[in-house]
């Protein structure tokens, strides 16, 4: 393969699942995937999520929340959604020659303590990382 795949994470707000996901793509295929996040009602990023990810060693802290405006006329590879929200408000990518929905729960909407929440980041973000692991294997090592 001589360029890099485009791939282009999509969540409302571009917060965390889409953050750490983003993170969790480039550590894992930085050489053979570009990739980047954006929301359909970006907000910040979460310190959840960069906590989550700094514990196994991505550091995404100098990441920022995007709109899907800021993409709309870039060509991508791929459009993964992961949030229902996303995958319904979604608009048409030209240039995509695939869409892919994960329904990842939001970490965001759990409430308790400090430490039940920091449960559901690193819970999306191990599922997350499951799931991506899969995605290298499955599209893009076949395409190598």
């Amino acid at each position: 393969m001589s360029d890099r795949l485009r791939v282009l994470i999509l969540c409302t707000g571009n917060s965390a699942r889409s953050q750490m996901a983003e993170g969790l793509l480039r550590h894992l295929a930085a050489a053979r995937i570009g990739a980047t996040s954006a929301g359909v009602a970006p907000t910040q990023l979460r310190p959840e999520a960069i906590l989550a990810m700094k514990e196994i060693g991505i550091d995404i802290s100098n990441q920022r929340s995007k709109s899907i405006d800021e993409f709309m006329t870039q060509p991508f590879d791929y459009v993964i959604t992961v949030c229902d929200n996303a995958n319904q408000h979604c608009p048409m990518f030209a240039g995509a020659s695939r869409r892919i929905h994960w329904s990842i729960e939001d970490p965001a909407a759990v409430s308790g303590d400090d430490e039940a929440k920091l449960g559901a980041f690193r819970q999306a973000r191990n599922e997350l990382q499951d799931r991506l692991k899969r995605f290298i294997e499955d599209e893009v090592e076949r395409i190598d």
